[in-house]
This record gives C-alpha cells, structure tokens and sequence, in this order.
C-alpha cells in the first residue's frame, strides 16, 4: 500500500501543486515579514514603504500558477484583498491593525477572504475600552451624528432595540470611546450560541445542497452541444456563484478550525436582493465591500463632500469603488488568460456603479414613498446582473478559455480521486493477503 500511495502521490504533487505550495509558503514568510515591520516602523509612510516590496511581491507571484481555479484564488486572496490590507495597516487601519492580534491570527486574516465575528472582535479589544473593572461607553457615528449607548445591555432583534438605548450627545472626549462604522451599529452585539448552532446546521445543509448542484452543473456541460447557448450562460452565472461560494466556505471552515473563531459569512444570498444596492452592499462577496469601503469609498466621500457638499458626495464615492472593483476584475482576469484586456469588464462595473448612484439618488429623493414588491425588486435586479453579465462580463471570461481550463481541472481531480481509491484498494488486499 505504502509504494502505491508513494506513487501516486508522487505523479500528482509535479508541476502546479508544487509551485502552488512554493507560491503560498513565499505569501507567509512575506506576511511573517509584514507582521514584524508593523510593529517596528511607525504609522504612514515608512511602514508604506517596507510593505512596497511585499505588495509588489503579491502582483506577481500568481503569474506562476496556470490552474484557474489555483491562480485565480491566490489572486483574489493575495493581490486584490491582501493587498489592500497591508495598505490600510500602514496607516494603522484595517482588520490588521487591532493591537491584540496574535501571529497566527495576523497571518490567516491577512492571507484570507474573511472576518471575525463582531463577538471575537468585541472580546479582543475588552481591554481597550474597560478601566477599574467598568466599560467605558460605545459610540457611533450614524447619518453624521454621533451616539453612545447608555449602558452595557447587549442590543438584539430589530433595528428599533438596537437604538433605543442611544442617546445623541454633542461632544465626547476621543479616548473614552470605540468609534464603529455604521455597518457595525447595525450588526452591533453578541450572537447567542443557540443561534450560531442553528446557523451551522443551515450552513451545512445549503452548502451540501449547493455542493450537489455543482456536481450536476459540471455534469451538465457534457451535454452543452446540444443545450440552447443562452441557457449555458445562465448556467455559467449559476456556476460562479456556487463556485465562489464554496471555495470562501471552505476556506472559512479551515480558519474556523485552526483559530476556533466565528467568522462573518460572505455571501447573504445573492439572489434574493430586492435592488442593485442590496446586491452590492449586503449580499455579494462581501469580504471586497469590507475592503473597498474604508479603502476608496469612504476617502472618496470626504474630499467629495467637501468640494460637492454632503449631498452629491455619495456619487464619487460609488463610482470610485466600482472603478477599482472594475481594475481589480481586470487584473484577475489577466492572470487567467495572460492576454492584453480589453476592459470589458470594466465597463460592466462603471454601468452598475451608475445604475447604483442613480438607484440611491431616486431613493433620495422619493424618500421611501414609493418601492417596488419585493419579489418584482428581485426578479429585476438578478435579471439585469444577468443580461449584463452576459453582456459584458462572460464574453472576457469565455475568451480566456477559463470554462476549458476548469474543466480539464475537474477532470484531473476525478482522476486523482480514482487513483487514490485504487491504491488504498490495493493496499488494503496486499494487507490482508
């Protein structure tokens, strides 16, 4: 059993699985660097400057991966989403930036697509908001004003409890208070365990639904010859999504049994949002808007509203984010097919950049006294995704031959299973023999 299984692992482990594992030991010893410079060089620019050589590092190193589903993970992870954060810790920003992070849990949050629950956040930074055993108050900021909560109860339910025990207040000294972005005051307390459990057990049940129906889409492209075009590409979307979903769930799994930690979940089912701001904002791949708020949304805003006034100042902003959410598709894109672009997909994110600054400018001014049915909200909105997808997005996808290469890697994980199986079979004979 043991020569076999040698073998076997031996003829799989050549070529891109090794230069995969060369690529993500190189990501560490790069991180491991990070993490030591952050705590030696002070704030701004010359903690930029000695992360430069690790961002430059990250830009190139998937050029070293052909596999799609390798490179284009490793891309996403490491030179959009890493990245970005070491450009936010160098300014002491960032989930990398909170004083009491340990090693381990610096390397994974830096090298992964996700995010600790608000509870482990809450209890990492206990000590910097508690003196002589007493909290000291929370406080937000929410529509420009700022609020603190009166006393420690923790807020749940409904958005009307979370804000009854708040109260405006004018002026509070910096260094009594925790200031959370207003995604944090909405989601702002402890989740009971019961509900974490009841959440696991859904999880696992939709993702090994989901799981299924990817096996019989990969199925189901043995008979694409003879499936109308325009169904295919609806099958390609309804890949995608299943695709990204479960590799960040397994990646979410991984890090949630290495650091026992509960982490934000990065889909919010996608195909139930009611506008183009509910798909963006809540429900799609939420680790890029996490990154992408602090790191262009809100900086646009603040020069805009200056310049533009608080009112107009919403429109950059959003048009800033998707433009570099446009940049950053184009990038990954250019490590999967190694061509020039042809920014396509840059088109795709500036028209629903648009459509999402208009959407937000009706809401404006209607002032919520006119919506649409929920289910009419949906059906428009994953329908436009779709037709502009199909558009736009798909054809840049279909010319780097990334369905052909995902395939052929399909195919060699069938074969690798297979050959597994043989060899503990036989194995397990000569062992009974």
């Amino acid at each position: 059993m043991e020569g076999d299984m040698k073998s076997v692992m031996k003829h799989w482990m050549e070529g891109e699985i090794t230069i995969f594992i060369k690529v993500w030991l190189s990501i560490y010893l790069s991180l491991s660097y990070c993490f030591l410079a952050a705590k030696m060089a002070p704030i701004g620019l010359p903690r930029l400057l000695l992360f430069l050589p690790v961002i430059s590092l990250f830009l190139l190193l998937p050029l070293a991966l052909h596999s799609v589903h390798l490179c284009g993970t490793t891309a996403f992870f490491i030179s959009w989403l890493a990245n970005f954060k070491l450009l936010m810790l160098a300014f002491n920003g960032g989930p990398l930036s909170l004083p009491s992070l340990s090693f381990p849990r610096f390397l994974v949050l830096a090298c992964l697509p996700i995010k600790i629950h608000q509870k482990h956040a809450q209890d990492s930074s206990n000590n910097t908001h508690s003196v002589s055993g007493q909290h000291r108050p929370l406080s937000w900021f929410l529509n420009g004003k700022l609020l603190v909560k009166t006393h420690d109860r923790v807020l749940t339910d409904t958005t009307q409890q979370k804000y009854q025990d708040l109260v405006q207040i004018d002026t509070i000294q910096k260094h009594q208070t925790r200031i959370l972005s207003p995604n944090e005051v909405l989601s702002y307390g402890e989740k009971p365990s019961m509900e974490i459990s009841e959440n696991r057990q859904k999880s696992a049940v939709s993702y090994a639904v989901k799981g299924v129906l990817m096996g019989l889409i990969i199925r189901i492209y043995d008979y694409s010859d003879s499936i109308n075009p325009t169904v295919i590409l609806i099958i390609y979307c309804l890949h995608i999504y299943l695709c990204l979903e479960i590799i960040l769930a397994i990646v979410a799994a991984l890090a949630r049994a290495v650091l026992g930690l509960e982490l934000e979940p990065q889909f919010n089912e996608p195909y139930l949002s009611a506008s183009l701001q509910d798909f963006w904002g809540r429900r799609w791949n939420l680790m890029v808007n996490r990154i992408l708020r602090p790191t262009v949304y809100n900086p646009v805003l603040g020069v805009s509203a200056k310049y533009l006034g608080r009112k107009w100042a919403t429109f950059p902003a959003v048009m800033a984010t998707f433009v570099v959410s446009g940049l950053m598709h184009e990038l990954i894109f250019f490590y999967l097919g190694r061509a020039r672009p042809t920014w396509e997909i840059t088109w795709f994110f500036l028209l629903h950049g648009a459509c999402v600054a208009v959407e937000v400018a009706m809401k404006k001014a209607l002032k919520g006294r006119c919506r649409l049915p929920g289910i009419l909200g949906t059906i428009l909105t994953v329908g436009f995704v779709m037709l502009t997808g199909f558009w736009l997005f798909f054809p840049q996808l279909l010319r780097c031959e990334a369905d052909v290469k995902a395939f052929a890697e399909y195919a060699a994980l069938c074969a690798f299973v297979k050959d597994v199986g043989i060899a503990l079979t036989l194995g397990a004979r000569g062992a009974l023999a």
